[in-house]
C-alpha cells in the first residue's frame, strides 16, 4: 500500500508543475484515435459548444459523473452542443466496455498513455474528471463546472 502511495504522489507531482489551460485561453488541438481507431479532433467541433471531459473506466467519481453528462448531452445535442470525451485509459478494451456500459453515445477519444498523456498535460489535467467547456469560436469559458452551474452556461452560450 506504501508502495502504491508513494508511485501515485510521484506521479501527480509531475502534473502539479503543468499550468491548466484557463478560461478565456484557446483550447489546444486533440487528435486522438475514437473506439474504431478513427483520429478525431477537436477542432473538427468547431462551431459548437464543446465540453471536454477527462476521464478513465477505472475512475469512480468519472463514471459517476456520467450519467450528468449524458443527460446534458441528450438534452443540448440538437442545439450544436457536443461532448468530447478524452479517456486515458491504457487498456482500450476496459474503455470500450465502460462506454458500452455507462451507454456513451457522444464522441469519445482514447490517449492510451494514462497519466504519461501529452493531451492531459497540455491541458495541465492533474486530476479525473476534469472538465473544459469551449464556446463556438474555440475558446475556453470555463474549467469544472457541474450540475446546475454548467447547464446554465451550455445553455447561455448556445443562444
Amino acid at each position: 500500500m506504501k508502495i502504491f502511495i508513494v508511485t501515485a504522489a510521484l506521479v501527480l507531482i509531475g502534473f502539479v508543475t503543468t499550468a491548466q489551460v484557463n478560461a478565456e485561453q484557446a483550447a489546444p488541438e486533440i487528435l486522438l484515435p475514437d473506439v474504431n481507431d478513427k483520429a478525431i479532433s477537436l477542432s473538427s467541433l468547431k462551431g459548437k459548444v464543446v465540453l471536454i471531459d477527462f476521464w478513465a473506466s477505472w475512475c469512480g467519481p468519472c463514471r459517476a459523473s456520467i450519467p450528468g453528462v449524458i443527460d446534458l448531452y441528450n438534452k443540448y445535442k440538437d442545439r450544436g452542443f457536443e461532448v468530447f470525451g478524452v479517456s486515458i485509459d491504457t487498456k482500450k478494451k476496459d474503455w470500450i466496455k465502460a462506454i458500452a456500459s455507462d451507454r456513451i453515445t457522444y464522441t469519445q477519444v482514447n490517449d492510451k498513455a494514462g497519466w504519461y498523456s501529452k493531451t492531459a498535460e497540455k491541458y495541465g489535467v492533474n486530476e479525473i474528471p476534469n472538465t473544459f467547456l469551449i464556446d463556438k469560436t474555440g475558446k475556453v469559458v470555463a474549467v469544472n463546472l457541474e450540475g446546475e452551474q454548467l447547464d446554465s452556461k451550455v445553455k447561455e452560450l448556445l443562444k
